[in-house]
C-alpha cells in the first residue's frame, strides 16, 4: 500500500447550519494510482465529530473508500509570534526577549572597549616609565595621551552604566510580563487533524471525493430589519451566524435549517397518575370557594428560556437557503447573510390597553411574501426618521398575517380611573359588584397638522366559568357603545381623535354572585 506524505488540501464547501452545531462539506480532485493507497488530507478543524465522518467518490473507474479516520497532532507553536494570533502579552514578551539581546551585545561590546582602553593606559604608562629611565622626556605628549585614554575610558564607563541600568529595567519588565502571562494564558501547543483516507482504485485516474462530517461550536438564530415607508413595509430576512469551529468558512454554500439533531427519538415514559375522590363536606356543600385570577391570552408555543432563545419553527423542521456563497470568519463573533426581500402593503392601527400601560403604540399589519416561514427572531425597527427601536416578530407561516409594533405615539395620552360600588339584592341575597372605568384621550398636535387619527382601545371584563358567579356588560352605561367583546372579555373601542381632540369613554359592568359564593 501506497502513502502519499504531502497532505492534500480538503477545504469546505458547503455548510448546513443548525441550532447549535454544523454539518460541515468538503470536496477535493484526487489522483488516484492504481492499487491501495492511503491518502493524508487536510487540515481540518480539530473539532469535527469522529463517528459522523463519512467519504464518497466519483469517478469514471471503479474506486472505493476502504476507510477515514481523522488523525489529530500536537503541533507547538512557532518561536516568533503571529500578531494576527497572539495575545497581547505574548508579542511584548517576544518584543522584550529581542531588546534583551541587543542591550547585551552592546554592554558586551563596551566591556570590550573599556578592557581594550585599560590595555592602552597600562601600554602608555609602562611607555612613561621606559622613558624616563632611559632620560627621555616627552611630558606634553605623554599628559595629552594619558588625558585622552582617560576621557574615552570615563564616555564608555559611563555609557556602560546606562546600558545596565537599561538591562536591569528589561530584565524586570520581562519577569512582570512572563508572570502576567503564566496567571492570564497556558500555552498550549496547536492542535491540527488530518483525514487519513484509503482507498483501492483499479485503474489509475481522477476522482472526486466528497466528505462531510459534523463539528460543534457553530449556530444560528434569525434577525429582521423592518423599514416602513407610508403604507408599504420592506422586511429583510437576515440570519446571523456564529461559529468558532477553528476554521475559516471561505464563499461556501450556505443552508440553514431547524432541525434538532441531538434530541432522542424515543418518546418519554409514562408515569402513574391517580385520582381519588371523596365526598364533600356539609360546610363545602353551603359554600362555593371561587377566586379571581389572572391568565395570559396566547397560543401554544416554546416555553421561555433566559439567555439566547431557541429558533422556533412552529414545530416543523425549516430549511432555508443563503442566495449566494458567503464567507464565516471562524472568530465567534456574529456574522449577518442576507437570506430574503420583500416590500409588501400594510395596514395598521393605534392600539392602547389603559390597564396595562397609557402608551398609545403603533401597531403595522402585513402579509407574510417572502415565500418561506418567517422564524421568530428580533426585528430592527425602521421608518422615516430612521432606525426607532428593537421589537421582535413572532413565527409566521408563508402567506399568513403578520404584525410589528413601531413604538409609541408621543402625541396622544391616555389617562384611566376605576372605582367600584357594593350592592345586594333584597331577595335573593346576591352581592353585586358595579365596576366603572373611565378613559381621557387627548391628542396634542402641532399647528397646521389635519386630520383624524383613530385609536383602538382596549379593557378587559372578568370571564365566569362557574354558574354562581355572573358577569354583565352594561351596555346601557356605556360611552359609547363598544365596538365589540369576544370570548375571553376584551372590550374594543375604536376612537377617532381630531387634532387637538378630548375624548373620554366610559365601561360599566357588574359582578353578581349568590350568597353562598365566598372569595372575591
Amino acid at each position: 500500500m501506497t502513502t502519499e506524505p504531502r497532505p492534500i488540501a480538503l477545504p469546505v464547501t458547503a455548510v448546513t447550519c443548525l441550532e447549535d452545531r454544523a454539518h460541515v462539506e468538503r470536496t477535493a480532485d484526487l489522483d488516484l494510482a492504481a492499487g491501495v493507497q492511503r491518502l493524508r488530507l487536510g487540515p481540518i478543524g480539530a473539532l469535527a465529530v469522529d463517528r459522523t465522518l463519512h467519504a464518497e467518490l466519483t469517478s469514471d473507474r471503479p474506486a472505493t473508500v476502504l476507510g477515514t479516520r481523522i488523525v489529530r497532532t500536537w503541533t507547538p507553536r512557532g518561536p516568533v509570534p503571529s500578531p494576527g494570533d497572539d495575545s497581547p502579552l505574548r508579542l511584548r514578551l517576544h518584543a522584550l526577549d529581542r531588546e534583551r539581546d541587543a542591550v547585551e551585545r552592546e554592554r558586551d561590546r563596551l566591556l570590550a572597549r573599556l578592557d581594550l582602553l585599560g590595555r592602552l593606559a597600562a601600554d602608555l604608562l609602562r611607555e612613561i616609565r621606559e622613558g624616563v629611565g632611559s632620560g627621555e622626556s616627552e611630558g606634553e605628549r605623554w599628559g595629552r595621551e594619558l588625558d585622552r585614554v582617560d576621557a574615552e575610558r570615563d564616555t564608555y564607563a559611563e555609557r556602560l552604566r546606562a546600558v545596565g541600568v537599561r538591562l536591569t529595567s528589561l530584565e524586570t519588565e520581562y519577569d512582570t510580563t512572563l508572570r502576567a502571562m503564566a496567571e492570564a494564558e497556558e500555552e498550549l501547543a496547536e492542535l491540527v487533524a488530518h483525514v487519513e483516507l484509503t482507498v483501492e482504485a483499479a485503474e489509475a485516474g481522477p476522482a472526486r471525493l466528497r466528505l462531510g462530517h459534523l463539528t460543534p461550536c457553530a449556530l444560528w438564530r434569525p434577525a429582521y430589519r423592518a423599514v416602513l415607508d407610508g403604507g408599504s413595509l420592506t422586511l429583510e430576512t437576515e440570519a446571523v451566524v456564529w461559529q468558532r469551529t477553528g476554521e475559516d468558512w471561505s464563499d461556501v454554500r450556505l443552508t440553514l435549517s431547524t432541525a434538532r439533531s441531538a434530541l432522542g427519538t424515543e418518546p418519554p415514559g409514562l408515569v402513574e397518575d391517580r385520582l381519588t375522590l371523596r365526598d364533600r363536606s356539609a360546610a363545602e356543600r353551603r359554600t362555593v370557594d371561587v377566586e379571581v385570577r389572572e391568565e395570559a391570552i396566547g397560543d401554544l408555543g416554546p416555553a421561555p428560556v433566559l439567555g439566547l432563545p431557541g429558533v422556533d419553527d412552529g414545530g416543523e423542521a425549516r430549511v432555508l437557503n443563503a442566495p449566494s456563497a458567503v464567507s464565516v470568519r471562524g472568530d465567534g463573533r456574529a456574522h449577518r447573510v442576507s437570506l430574503s426581500v420583500f416590500t409588501t402593503d400594510a395596514g395598521g392601527e393605534y392600539a392602547c390597553s389603559p390597564e396595562l400601560s397609557p402608551l398609545v403604540t403603533q401597531v403595522v399589519r402585513f402579509d407574510n411574501r417572502s415565500g418561506h416561514a418567517l422564524l421568530a427572531g428580533p426585528v430592527d425597527l425602521v421608518r422615516g426618521s430612521g432606525f426607532t427601536g428593537r421589537g421582535t416578530l413572532d413565527f409566521t407561516a408563508p402567506g399568513a398575517p403578520a404584525e410589528l409594533a413601531y413604538g409609541s405615539r408621543d402625541d396622544i395620552r391616555v389617562v384611566r380611573y376605576a372605582e367600584e360600588s357594593h350592592d345586594t339584592t333584597g331577595l335573593t341575597q346576591r352581592t353585586v359588584v358595579t365596576h366603572t372605568v373611565r378613559l381621557h384621550l387627548s391628542r396634542f398636535s402641532a399647528p397646521g397638522e389635519e386630520g383624524e387619527r383613530v385609536v383602538a382601545l382596549r379593557e378587559r371584563i372578568p370571564v365566569s366559568e362557574v354558574s354562581a358567579v355572573e358577569v354583565r356588560l352594561r351596555e346601557e352605561s356605556c360611552s359609547p357603545a363598544p365596538a365589540s367583546v369576544d370570548a375571553e372579555g376584551v372590550v374594543r373601542w375604536d376612537v377617532p381623535l381630531p387634532p387637538g381632540g378630548r375624548r373620554t369613554v366610559t365601561l360599566v359592568y357588574e359582578v353578581s354572585a349568590a350568597a353562598k359564593v365566598v372569595g372575591l
